[in-house]
């Protein structure tokens, strides 16, 4: 008599990056448990054993999101050159992975919870912290730029660093109402056009 194997390991992080997917597209609201159970491969009880709830489950998916690329900015302010430089290329690289057609349009932090009900509000104030944090990041490159004498000192750090994640937030939502990699290349250079007014630089 036969004897059945053993039953295949749950793939959890394959999963999660299934899931990661589905609220990228649709955001935390658009995203039902059955779009997620049927893309993910496991019932709606499975999903609640290995995940908790829908919103650890989308926070999780957060926290993956960046692991594997979509922290853009961190990885493009951490090359080397002058601020302009790392700038340049937040901008250009934003550009050209918002409309890489191996995944959703986009950045998941800007897209994934802009509406919200009472309660989903939890959902809107982590991802509003997640770019908060980005912020800073952009911040903190451009005051490095200051220490490196390569920006000048009497530049407003949050006025600039509030102008570019304004710029950065409105190419990923031209990105998901189809705006193509050229397009968007083309708002990074306008952008960077008005730097040395931004920046006081001559």
């Amino acid at each position: 008599m036969a004897t059945r194997g053993r039953p295949r390991a749950f793939d959890r992080t394959g999963a999660l990056r299934r899931a990661m997917e589905v609220f990228w597209e649709h955001g935390y609201e658009g995203s039902s448990i059955h779009q997620l159970t049927a893309a993910m491969g496991i019932n709606a009880p499975s999903l609640y054993a290995a995940f908790q709830c829908k919103e650890a489950l989308f926070r999780e998916a957060v926290e993956l999101y960046g692991a594997e690329g979509g922290d853009l900015i961190g990885r493009s302010l951490a090359g080397g050159g002058t601020a302009r430089d790392a700038v340049a290329a937040m901008l250009r690289l934003g550009a050209a992975e918002y409309t890489d057609q191996s995944h959703p349009r986009g950045c998941m932090i800007v897209l994934a919870a802009t509406t919200y009900t009472p309660k989903t509000e939890g959902i809107r104030d982590y991802l509003a912290e997640c770019r908060r944090q980005s912020a800073g990041q952009l911040r903190d490159r451009l005051a490095k730029g200051v220490a490196d004498g390569d920006l000048d000192p009497e530049t407003d750090l949050d006025r600039l660093a509030n102008y570019l994640s304004t710029v950065w937030y409105g190419m990923s939502l031209q990105a998901r109402d189809g705006a193509t990699t050229e397009e968007l290349l083309d708002v990074a250079d306008a952008a960077m056009a008005g730097w040395d007014r931004l920046t006081g630089s001559r």
